[in-house]
């Protein structure tokens, strides 16, 4: 193999791959990266058997050839390199870079011992724009449970049908859905692992992509121009949380999403040990407050439009600022649905396509 590419593009291809490298005592060859000419172009590709991912850069290519090596030693090589291009080549399964400047050898591996990379042969179930799909899946995101001991949990809902792609997530102690419209052909319900959600975020941010969505036999593919993420989806049922989700609310108040953000963060200095603030409305005032025997207390007032009755209730601070985080509008939707019920948050003008619930604390 030898090929000249561009260092940037090989350079942000690496940074698309390098999270999902590992390593274990079984298979060490996952650590490493597949380097492949096809198709006139540098395929580089690398999987931890439960996502894929796989770039294609554009590259001038003297001789075909592949070879695997180690990732985090390359993705550190050519992060050193200021050139505008590398050359690549191999011989003896060893790989030679050259810049300007630099001159490196890795020792390299045949691919042939390489896990095999699956791919989906089904037809694109809907395609959006990166940030209309980056905002779908980070909505969400945060409210993905972190713990194993529920595996449906431990993903984000994705469904689509109708016109529309909803996606949903909860930990129990919070619950977040979007609801995007889009072309979508066909339907579709599947549990997206978190550590897959989150490369494809990765993916999205260059906003110029158009990405197409696949769902095929327990996977799922996002693929843009030149990136493709292959994922195994978690088995199971996801709980019907539309259930948790009341249909009323006693009392709801208008209010600055920023002014809200700013007072919930400065009274979160002085939570105690289970995070918690106290949010109340009355007399046309949104009142965060916190106390800690050890820090001392505050109390942090906005401005809010109040239907109905005064209310209170206690929430974890940093739940509060993960649904806020989600919301883009400058004006916020607060609902109190009761005593001992959660508390809903909205935009103040996204016809309810974002929902973000929290569950109260006790006191």
């Amino acid at each position: 193999m030898k090929l000249t590419v561009g260092q940037k593009n090989f350079r942000r291809a690496l940074s698309l791959i390098e999270p999902i490298i590992g390593k274990t005592a079984a298979l060490p060859i996952l650590a490493d990266v597949v380097l492949k000419t096809e198709g006139g172009r540098l395929k580089v590709a690398a999987t931890n058997l439960e996502i894929g991912i796989t770039c294609f850069i554009g590259a001038k290519t003297d001789e075909v050839g592949e070879i695997a090596v180690p990732g985090r030693i390359l993705n550190d090589v050519i992060q050193s390199i200021e050139e505008e291009t590398v050359v690549l080549s191999t011989k003896s399964n060893t790989l030679h870079i050259t810049s300007k400047a630099h001159k490196t050898a890795i020792l390299g591996t045949d691919t042939k011992e390489y896990p095999i990379i699956p791919k989906i042969s089904a037809e694109t179930l809907f395609s959006m724009g990166a940030p209309a799909l980056k905002d779908l899946l980070a909505s969400v995101v945060d409210a993905i449970a972190t713990s194993e001991s529920r595996p449906e949990l431990s993903g984000l809902l994705l469904v689509a049908g109708s016109g529309t792609v909803t996606c949903a997530a909860t930990d129990s102690f919070r619950l977040a859905e979007k609801i995007t419209k889009g072309k979508v052909r066909g339907s579709a319900k599947v549990i997206i692992p978190r550590a897959t959600a989150i490369e494809v975020l990765r993916l999205t941010a260059d906003d110029a992509l158009d990405i197409s969505v696949a769902v095929g036999d327990n996977q799922i593919a996002f693929t843009s121009q030149d990136c493709q993420i292959i994922s195994r989806l978690i088995d199971g049922n996801y709980p019907d949380y539309k259930k948790v989700i009341p249909e009323k609310w006693a009392s709801k108040a208008l209010i600055s999403r920023t002014q809200l953000e700013r007072n919930v963060r400065l009274a979160g200095l002085f939570s105690s040990s289970i995070s918690d603030v106290t949010v109340s409305c009355e007399d046309g005032t949104l009142s965060v407050t916190a106390r800690n025997s050890d820090k001392g207390e505050v109390q942090a007032t906005t401005d809010a439009v109040l239907k109905n009755d005064a209310f209170s209730l206690a929430l974890n601070f940093h739940y509060l600022l993960d649904g806020l985080k989600a919301i883009t509008t400058e004006k916020v939707v607060v609902e109190f649905t009761g005593d001992g019920s959660p508390l809903i948050i909205r935009p103040a003008d996204d016809k309810n396509e974002f929902t973000y619930l929290i569950m109260p604390l006790r006191r």
